[in-house]
Order: C-alpha cells, then sequence, then structure tokens
C-alpha cells in the first residue's frame, strides 16, 4: 500500500475510533455517570451500564491483545466476556474500566500508527483477520454499545 494511502487509511480509522462522527463518543456517553445510575438495571435489559462497559473493555482488550501476541488466549464465550449479571463496579472500577478502554485503545492506535504493520495482511496466528478488519470491529462494537448506554441513560432518566 502506498504510505499516503495507507497513512490516511489510519487517520481515517483514528478518527472513526475517537471522534463523534456520526454519533457521539463513548466518552461522552459515559461521562458525569453517577454510581447509583451506573449500577442500575433497566426493565428488561439483562446488564447494567458499567456491565455493558465492561464488556466493551474486555472485548477490545481481546482484540487487541489477539492482534499483537500469536500466544494470547481469548476468554470462554460468552461468560468470559461479561461480569456477572448481578456484579456491581465501585466508582473506582467504573473509573478503572473507562481509563482501561482509552489505553488499550490507545494502543491499539500506536500499532495501527506502526508504519511496519501491514493493514491487510493476514495477521499470522490467526484465521484471516487483519488489522484493518480488527479496527472496525472495535469501532463496531463500541459503537453499538455506546447507542445502548445512552438508551439506557435516558431510560434512567440520566441523559441531557
Amino acid at each position: 500500500m502506498e504510505q499516503n494511502t495507507r497513512e490516511a487509511l489510519v487517520d481515517h480509522l483514528i478518527s472513526l475510533l475517537t471522534e463523534a462522527n456520526a454519533h457521539i463518543t463513548f466518552e461522552e456517553a459515559c461521562a458525569d455517570v453517577p454510581l447509583l445510575v451506573f449500577n442500575r438495571h433497566v426493565p428488561e435489559m439483562p446488564y447494567t451500564i458499567w456491565q455493558l462497559a465492561e464488556h466493551v473493555r474486555i472485548a477490545q482488550w481481546d482484540i487487541l491483545e489477539f492482534s499483537m501476541q500469536e500466544t494470547h488466549e481469548s476468554p470462554k464465550w460468552p461468560d468470559g466476556y461479561w461480569p456477572a449479571r448481578d456484579a456491581n463496579a465501585t466508582e473506582e472500577q467504573w473509573q478503572q474500566t473507562l481509563t482501561q478502554i482509552r489505553e488499550d485503545r490507545d494502543r491499539f492506535i500506536a500499532l495501527l500508527r506502526d508504519p511496519a504493520q501491514d493493514l491487510l495482511a493476514p495477521i499470522p496466528h490467526g484465521t484471516g483477520q487483519t488489522l484493518l478488519r480488527e479496527a472496525l470491529l472495535i469501532a463496531d462494537h463500541t459503537a453499538y454499545h455506546t447507542g445502548e448506554i445512552v438508551m439506557m441513560r435516558r431510560l434512567l432518566k440520566n441523559w441531557k
């Protein structure tokens, strides 16, 4: 891939992962959520806002580690990707979840920026995955759950 094309593609991927393009960012959806809200269940929803954010954290971490390490073992699906249904977080755990999501996203962005990485080459230990696909997967998965978080906040009367 030509260098200018690669740089433009990486810039677009970073924008997709970090900016509000067609919707708000994950960070905006999770901003200023009080403890009593992020641990509260909404009727007919199987998880809380914190459980959703923790799921985003685990899934993104798994994609990052898979992309970087041949020896990485993914958690068992589905239990390893979700906290227990009755699990609650402290304020500190909520902040740790959000911090880890940002830090792992930044690590993935650094991987994308590395000119030695071929965005279209199959990951050697995968089954056809590429860094491009994994970046799109992180963005798509996070956007899906961002929408759920906003909807839950609306239902809990905690949205602007």
